[in-house]
């Protein structure tokens, strides 16, 4: 995948998902990140360095918190950005996706964020747009989810800073979340000292040790003396698997409240990547508690989000100034 998302100097083209990247690309990203958070804090919180730029949302799912923070990071930056609507789009009449591509590369766009229910569909929509445009994956099925992943990991490293002597516990739904594959993913390449998985056994794919994580089945076993929390959602069409019994056996044992926080370390941070499902994965008095950065994570993401858009588009090799 990185012949395709790194241009021939290594830098980022398209950012398709974190597997196979490098640890000093990460941090790359979560350098320039916390330059766009500081601007964040500015009166006017726009610069021009992606002015004259078009930027499309291309959204094959609904996601609220993500196409919004794209949005806004593409704003900030000085992009035009365009929310396409698949639903109504000629996909819907017969036209096909690469037909629908050629004609808003006929636009001249610059950049398509795509959200898609199929895993490698970023990657193949990468591989068939015209050579000037950037993708930029926004969630592809089980995949990866890598924009979600960066900013959780921009979220630890200002609380935690040093990732090396970090233990992090991964909880829920592993099997189907493309963010917890991203994540463990970018922890393991961050070099934090051990990822754990938490969950029930029809939850957490067969064979993941190799992917360098630490597997339990019991909850407050596995948050023992981790630095970070992070809960996923439990998608309820999952329920009619019959993956699981009912979302109130989940909640009493796997569902995170401040009892099971309390075996974690005493600084360890909640997150989880939302929406929030209260009362199945995550008690209220945690979600909005003292150790929760839920939605700071959320904050996180424009910024985030405004690094990885000016990398790919070559906009950070540049000189700029507020």
């Amino acid at each position: 995948m990185n012949a395709i998302q790194l241009d021939k100097n290594g830098r980022l083209k398209h950012f398709l998902g974190i597997e196979g990247l490098k640890r000093e690309l990460l941090l790359e990203i979560l350098d320039n990140a916390a330059f766009f958070a500081g601007l964040g804090e500015q009166i006017i919180k726009k610069i021009p360095l992606l002015n004259g730029k078009t930027i499309i949302n291309l959204f094959f799912e609904p996601s609220t918190r993500t196409r919004t923070t794209f949005e806004l990071a593409a704003k900030r930056l000085s992009a035009d950005i365009l929310n396409f609507n698949i639903s109504a789009s000629s996909t819907s009449k017969g036209e096909t996706l690469i037909d629908m591509l050629h004609n808003l590369e006929a636009m001249h766009c610059d950049m398509f964020v795509v959200r898609h229910d199929q895993a490698g569909a970023a990657h193949f929509i990468a591989q068939h747009v015209s050579p000037h445009i950037s993708i930029v994956n926004a969630g592809d099925g089980r995949h990866e989810h890598p924009t979600q992943a960066m900013l959780d990991m921009f979220t630890i490293r200002k609380h935690k800073g040093d990732f090396t002597q970090l233990r992090v516990a991964i909880v829920g739904d592993i099997l189907h979340s493309r963010v917890a594959r991203s994540e463990i993913h970018a922890l393991n390449t961050l070099g934090v000292a051990e990822v754990r998985v938490v969950g029930p056994k029809t939850l957490i794919p067969k064979n993941i040790q190799p992917l360098g994580v630490k597997v339990f089945h019991n909850l407050r076993e596995g948050l023992k003396d981790v630095d970070v929390i992070i809960m996923l959602r439990l998608q309820k069409e999952r329920m009619q698997s019959a993956l699981l019994p009912s979302e109130h056996e989940y909640f009493q044992y796997y569902g995170l409240t401040e009892e099971d926080v309390d075996v974690a370390h005493p600084d360890a941070i909640v997150m989880h990547p939302g929406p929030i499902n209260r009362g199945v994965e995550i008690a209220s008095s945690v979600a909005d508690g003292g150790r929760s950065v839920i939605l700071q994570q959320v904050s996180n993401g424009i910024a985030v989000r405004m690094a990885i858009m000016a990398m790919t588009l070559g906009a950070m090799n540049k000189e700029f100034r507020f």
